[in-house]
């Protein structure tokens, strides 16, 4: 045990850094975001977040979304159950073949307008996984997006503003 704490002393606390936004520029962007969601839906944004096949990375950064920092419910945009509650849906990973029928539903379930917003590298070209007999690799390759939002996983913020540019695009 006093191995440990001696190393314990001897490292220090080794935390990641901070985000790149200081806390006033991401309330900056948090009430722009709020603002032209609510000027261009009118409404609430209700989001599907579907899992194609991917390494959970990017669910992580998603999840990250919900906390108290990002704090995207805050800002009008909530995560639904149903696709047929959702106004958006979220797409991770490269999509496998087993997920390609499910995928297809989901599309199908969700109410016109819809938007699709392919999240990480994967979902946006088929990542290292590409298309092989059990991928079918870019989720453009089974559903239309509007959206592609790229990096391995990528940063919160990255995926606020993908979601805040397909909103955009539905104008």
């Amino acid at each position: 045990m006093w191995k440990i704490v001696r190393q314990i002393a001897r490292t220090g606390i080794r935390t990641e850094a901070p985000p790149f936004a200081t806390g006033e520029e991401l309330s900056v962007a948090a009430t722009r975001i709020q603002r032209d969601l609510l000027q261009i839906l009118g409404q609430a944004l209700s989001i599907r977040m579907v899992d194609a096949g991917s390494c959970n990375g990017c669910e992580l950064e998603i999840n990250a979304l919900n906390n108290p920092y990002y704090n995207l419910e805050g800002l009008g945009i909530r995560f639904v159950a149903s696709p047929r509650h959702a106004d958006m849906l979220l797409v991770t990973g490269p999509v496998s073949r087993n997920m390609e029928a499910a995928l297809r539903r989901t599309y199908e379930a969700t109410p016109e307008p819809r938007l699709v917003v392919a999240v990480g590298d994967c979902g946006c070209t088929g990542g290292i996984f590409g298309e092989s007999y059990a991928s079918c690799g870019a989720v453009s390759n089974v559903l239309p997006v509007d959206v592609s939002v790229p990096g391995c996983p990528p940063p919160p913020l990255e995926i606020m503003r993908g979601i805040l540019a397909a909103v955009r695009r539905r104008k």
